[in-house]
C-alpha cells in the first residue's frame, strides 16, 4: 500500500512550545489517519523532524509499504534527501532516526510544498498548541 503523509511541525517562539502534526492519506487524497502531539519546548526544526517521525510511524501502523512525505520545510527535505548536511547537534539523532525508519519502506520520497498546500497538517499543529495552552 502506498500512502501520502503530510507533516508539519511548529514552535511558538524558537525555541518555544512546540507540536507536530501528520495526515496520512491515499494517493487519491482520502484521509486514512491524522495525528498531532505536543512536544514541550523545542526549536521549529526539531518540531519538523518530530512531525516527520510521527507521520512515518502512523504510516507504518497502517501497513504502508511505500510513502511519499510532503512537508513545507525545505531544510528537512534536503537533509533527508542528502542534499544538505546535518550540523546541529539536536537534529543529528532525529535525522538518523528518520533515515532508519524510511529504510524500512519498500520505496520513499520526501518533497516540499508551499505552506498553503500543507494546511491540514499545519492546522493539527496549531490545534495541539492551542489545546495545550488551555
Amino acid at each position: 500500500m502506498k500512502v501520502v503523509v503530510h507533516v508539519d511541525g511548529g514552535s511558538r517562539g524558537n525555541p518555544g512550545p512546540a507540536a507536530a502534526g501528520a495526515v496520512v492519506s491515499t494517493p487519491e487524497g482520502e484521509v486514512l489517519d491524522e495525528s498531532a502531539e505536543t512536544l514541550g519546548v523545542c526549536t521549529n526544526n526539531v518540531a519538523e523532524y518530530r512531525a516527520l517521525l510521527l507521520g512515518l510511524a502512523r504510516a507504518k501502523e497502517l501497513g504502508a509499504r511505500e510513502v511519499e512525505v510532503v512537508n513545507d520545510s525545505e531544510l528537512i527535505a534536503k537533509q533527508v534527501n542528502g542534499q544538505y548536511k546535518v550540523k546541529h547537534a539536536d537534529m543529528k539523532p532525529l535525522h538518523a532516526a528518520a533515515l532508519d525508519v524510511l529504510r524500512g519502506f519498500d520505496a520513499w520520497k520526501v518533497r516540499t510544498v508551499p505552506r498553503a498546500q500543507n494546511s491540514h497538517a499545519d492546522a493539527l499543529v496549531n490545534q495541539a498548541l492551542d489545546a495545550a495552552r488551555s
